[in-house]
């Protein structure tokens, strides 16, 4: 019976459909049975793959953190486009394996990311290097005609 209502359908909507409408079928069929694929070629990330992703990087840079010595609320105001429960989480797992193992902080030796969307700034050596603009002089005043 199942065969017939898809046959029914193919002969009677789709052969009977008018040339935009059978398009537009065309195009639906095509999205719905690829969805993901244009999504991933888009560039859209499904709510549950962001959260899960933002879940990740938030412990790795919490351990990250605890590891170069920086404290909890430093990692909360540089990277605070991360959710704050999985910087804690990687930030205190870190602190519990260090102090079981009798591990250091290691110094770290850049200075923090921008976070995104932010203009990035000029290094020290750059600023250092470019020579400050003089101000400009102002041509003599002519003397008055009397």
């Amino acid at each position: 019976m199942r065969h017939l209502h898809s046959t029914f359908f193919e002969n009677v909507v789709f052969e009977r459909a008018p040339v935009p409408l059978r398009t537009f079928l065309m195009i639906a069929t095509l999205c719905l049975g690829g969805c993901d694929a244009v999504q991933q070629k888009l560039g859209i990330e499904p709510p549950a793959a962001k959260a899960a992703r933002l879940d990740a990087e938030g412990k790795a840079v919490g351990g990250a953190c605890r590891q170069s010595g920086r404290a909890i609320e430093d990692c909360y105001s540089i990277y605070s486009w991360l959710p704050k429960a999985p910087i804690y989480e990687g930030w205190r797992d870190m602190d519990v394996y260090m102090r079981e193992n009798k591990l250091e902080t290691v110094e770290p030796q850049l200075p923090p990311p921008q976070p995104p969307g932010t203009k990035k700034k000029k290094p020290a050596a750059v600023e250092e290097a470019v020579p400050e603009a003089k101000p400009e002089q102002k041509a003599p005043d002519k003397p008055a005609k009397h």
